[in-house]
C-alpha cells in the first residue's frame, strides 16, 4: 500500500532529513564539548542570608525528603507497570506522586538557599557538601517552570499519558493466524512481545506477515486514543520554557548540550554508515532474493534458522543462575541490596523491559551505607523459539543497570537516581556493555548449555555469525530511526499533528533511516508514549558507542579477556559506578578508556571481515573452552536479596538459603508451569 507524499501535507513536514549530513568523521567528542548552558529558568537571587544557612542540616532535610517522595513514586511506577491487583495502585496515584516528587525538586526556595551555601564567604564547607551543593543546584535548575502556563502543560501532559496507559493495557493484540491444517484464518491473542519473537523465528511468511501487521495496529491505537494531544502538550510546555522544542528540552536536560548538537554526533554516525547499510541490503537480496528486504521477512531472513539452532543452548528456566554466575565471575557486587525480579509476560503488564530504584543507594552523613533496592522486569514467553536468549539478554541489561546504580557511592540519593540531570547516555553504557557478553563466542562457551549441560557446539555459533554479522548495520540503523523519528515528531507545526500526518512520517523515517519499513514499527516502540523514555533512544546511540570503545580498551589492557575477568567489576565500579551523575558521561568514559568518544570502534567492529571475525571467534571460543570448569561452584553470592516474582506472586526468594536455592526454586516454578519444547 502505497504512502501518502507527506511533503504535500504542510510546509514543514518534508522530511527533516534533509539526508545530506556533513562528511563524515567519527571524532564526536567535539560535538560533546560545546555543552550548551541550560536556558530557562533565569538565575535566581542568593537572597538568603549567610547566617542563617546550616548546610548540613539543609543537605540532610533535602536527602530526607527527596528519598521519601522518590520511594512513593516509585511503588506507584511499579504497581501500575506491573498491573498488581492491590488498590493502593493506580494511575491517579503515579501522577500524583510523580508532581509532587517534581514540584519539590522544582522548589526556587531550595535552589536559592542552595546558591547561597555556595556563595557564601564566611561558611567552611567540606568537600562533600560542595560537591553536593553543585549536584543541587544542576538538579533544581532542570526542574523549575518560572511559568505558570508550563507547569499546567506538564501537568496536563502527565493526565494525558496515564489516560493512554490505561487504555494501551486494555488492548487486546494478537494476529490472524493460519490453522495448523491450513484450512482457516484464526485471531490469536498475542503480547507485543510474542509477536515480536514469532516474527523472527516463524518459518511461515504468512504468519510473519499477520504478526508484523499485528504490531502496526498499535501506533494506530496510540494515535488513535491521546498520544496527539499529549506529543501537543509536551511541546507547548517546552517551548513555553523557551526551548525549541520538547525534544530540545529532553536532551539538554540530560545530556546538558542541545537538539543540535546532538544531531551533528548522530549525523555522523548515520553518514558513517549509510554505505554499510547499501551493501548490506544488495548482499542480503543478492542471497535471499528480493522478498527478504520485506519487514516481516527481514529477521528470518538473517538468522530464522541460527536463532531456532540457538534454541536449546538458552533454556529460559536456567537464565537466573547464569546471570549470577557471569556476574560473579566478573567481580560485580551489589552492597548489600534487594532486587524484585518480575520475568515472565502477561496480559496487562508493560511492554518493555526497565530497571528502576524505590531506593537509591547512598552514603548517610554518619558514613553508614544505604543499600539500594531495585525493581526490574523482562517479558518472557518460555514456549517461544529464542524466548530464553531473549529473556537472558534482557535480563543481563537490566541487572546491568541494577549493578551499577548499586554500586554509587555519593552523599546524597540525588546522586543515584535515572532523571536528570543523569545521563541517559550514562546509564545505558552500563547496561549495554554488561548484556554485549551473550553474542560472544567466549561468554558462549562457558554459559550458553543445554539441559544436559552441554556447551553450545562451534558450529552452531559460526552459523549465527554468518548469517548475522554482514547485517549488524541494520541494528545500528534501527536505534538511529527513533530518535530522527522523535527529533521529526516534535518540529511538526502543531496543526500538522494529525494521526495520517503521524502514520505518514514513521513510515519516511523508517525508509530514509532503515531503507525499507521496519520490521519493529516506530510507532509500536514504548519509548514514545512514556515521560521517562521519550526523546531518550539517542541515549542507547551514545552508549553503544562508548560500549564498543569500553570492550576495545578490556581487550587490549586485560590480555583479551572480559569474560570471567574480576578485573572488569572492579574497574567498572571504580571508574564509571561510584561517581553517578556527579561526573559527566564524556569524561568518565575518556577518563576509563584514555580516549575521547568517538562511534569508531562501532563502525570498525561492522566493517571487520567476516574470515576475519570467525577467526578471531573460534580462538576465543577454543580458549574459554578449554578453560571451563569440570564442577561449578557451589553458591554464588552478589552480595544481595533477590525475590522473583509473577505479579503478585512470590515465586522464589534468595533468602534464608542463598541465591542458587532461589534460582532452583524458580527452574521447578518454571518447568511446571511451562511444558519443556523437545
Amino acid at each position: 500500500k502505497k504512502t501518502k507524499d507527506i511533503t504535500k501535507m504542510g510546509p514543514k513536514i518534508a522530511l527533516f532529513l534533509a539526508l545530506a549530513p556533513p562528511a563524515p568523521s567519527m571524532a564526536l567528542a567535539r560535538g560533546f564539548r560545546r555543552l550548551a548552558t541550560v536556558r530557562p529558568p533565569t538565575r535566581l537571587a542568593a537572597t538568603v542570608k549567610a547566617q542563617e544557612l546550616n548546610p548540613q542540616g539543609f543537605i540532610d532535610s533535602v536527602n530526607v525528603q527527596y528519598e521519601s517522595l522518590h520511594r512513593s513514586f516509585e511503588q506507584q511506577f511499579w504497581g501500575t507497570k506491573m498491573a498488581l491487583a492491590s488498590e493502593e495502585y493506580s494511575t491517579a496515584e503515579l501522577g500524583r506522586t510523580k508532581q509532587e516528587m517534581e514540584a519539590f525538586l522544582a522548589s526556587e526556595d531550595k535552589l536559592k538557599e542552595t546558591r547561597a551555601l555556595l556563595a557564601a564567604r564566611d561558611i567552611d564547607l567540606t568537600e562533600d557538601q560542595r560537591v553536593t551543593l553543585q549536584l543541587f543546584e544542576r538538579t533544581f535548575k532542570s526542574y523549575i517552570m518560572e511559568s505558570e502556563t508550563a507547569r499546567q502543560e506538564r501537568r496536563r501532559a502527565t493526565e494525558l499519558e496515564g489516560q493512554l496507559e490505561r487504555a494501551r493495557n486494555d488492548l487486546v493484540l494478537g494476529a490472524h493466524l493460519p490453522t495448523q491444517d491450513g484450512a482457516s484464518i484464526d485471531f490469536v491473542e498475542m503480547s507485543s512481545v510474542q509477536l515480536r519473537a514469532k516474527l523472527r523465528v516463524d518459518a511461515s511468511e504468512e504468519a510473519r506477515r499477520a504478526c508484523w501487521e499485528g504490531l502496526r495496529k498499535i501506533g494506530d491505537f496510540a494515535l488513535e486514543k491521546g498520544f496527539l494531544e499529549l506529543v501537543k502538550a509536551r511541546n507547548a510546555m517546552a517551548k513555553e520554557l523557551g526551548y525549541e522544542d520538547y525534544y530540545d528540552y529532553k536532551v539538554t536536560q540530560a545530556e546538558g548540550f542541545g537538539k543540535h548538537e546532538l544531531f551533528k554526533i548522530l549525523d555522523t554516525l548515520k553518514a558513517g554508515s549509510d554505505p554499510l547499510l547499501a551493501a548490506a541490503r544488495a548482499q542480503l537480496q543478492e542471497a535471499k532474493g528480493e522478498a527478504s528486504l520485506e519487514p516481516w521477512n527481514l529477521g528470518w531472513a538473517m538468522a530464522g534458522d541460527a536463532e531456532s539452532a540457538l534454541d536449546p543452548y538458552f533454556p529460559f528456566e536456567k537464565s537466573l543462575e547464569v546471570w549470577g554466575r557471569c556476574f560473579s565471575k566478573l567481580g560485580i557486587d551489589y552492597k548489600g541490596a534487594t532486587m524484585t525480579l518480575d520475568l515472565l509476560d502477561r496480559k496487562g503488564k508493560y511492554s518493555n523491559g526497565f530497571c528502576h530504584w524505590p531506593q537509591p543507594a547512598w552514603r548517610r552523613p554518619d558514613g553508614s551505607w544505604q543499600p539500594s533496592s531495585a525493581n526490574f522486569t523482562s517479558l518472557a514467553d518460555p514456549a517461544a523459539v529464542g524466548s530464553g536468549k531473549t529473556a537472558l539478554t534482557t535480563l543481563m541489561h537490566e541487572a546491568g543497570h541494577a549493578a551499577h546504580f548499586a554500586n554509587i557511592d555519593m552523599p546524597s540519593p540525588l546522586f543515584s537516581q535515572e532523571r536528570a540531570p543523569t545521563s541517559v547516555a550514562y546509564a545505558e553504557n552500563q547496561s549495554m556493555f554488561l548484556d554485549s557478553l551473550v553474542g560472544d563466542a567466549a561468554w558462549r562457551a562457558k554459559y550458553a548449555r543445554n539441559r544436559l549441560g552441554e556447551a553450545v557446539p562451534w558450529a552452531v555459533h559460526e552459523q549465527g555469525l554468518r548469517a548475522t554479522h554482514p547485517f549488524e548495520v541494520f541494528q545500528l540503523r534501527g536505534m538511529l530511526a527513533v530518535p530522527y523519528f522523535e527529533k521529526a515528531l516534535y518540529e511538526l507545526p502543531e496543526d500538522q499533528v494529525r494521526p495520517e500526518v503521524l502514520a505518514a512520517l514513521a513510515d519516511e523515517v523508517e525508509r530514509a533511516l532503515q531503507g525499507s519499513l521496519a520490521s519493529r514499527p516506530l510507532l509500536c516502540v514504548p519509548h514514545i508514549i512514556s515521560d521517562e523514555a521519550s526523546c531518550y533512544y539517542h541515549g542507547y546511540v551514545l552508549a553503544e558507542m562508548s560500549v564498543h570503545q569500553t570492550r576495545a580498551y578490556f581487550l587490549a589492557s586485560e590480555g583479551g579477556s572480559i569474560v570471567d575477568n574480576p578485573n572488569v567489576g572492579k574497574v567498572l565500579t571504580e571508574a564509571y559506578w561510584k561517581p553517578g551523575n556527579s561526573a559527566q558521561f564524556l569524561d568518565l568514559v575518556k577518563g576509563l578508556t584514555g580516549k575521547p568518544l568517538t562511534g569508531d570502534a562501532w563502525i570498525d567492529s561492522l566493517k571487520e571481515d567476516l574470515g576475519a571475525k570467525i577467526s578471531s571467534e573460534k580462538a576465543a571460543y577454543e580458549a574459554s573452552l578449554a578453560q571451563r570448569p569440570s564442577k561449578e561452584e557451589e553458591e554464588v553470592d552478589l552480595k544481595m536479596r533477590v525475590v522473583i516474582k509473577d505479579g503478585d506472586e512470590v515465586i522464589a526468594d534468595s533468602e534464608p538459603d542463598g541465591f542458587l536455592a532461589a534460582c532452583a526454586t524458580f527452574e521447578a516454578y518454571v518447568r511446571n508451569r511451562f511444558p519443556t519444547r523437545e
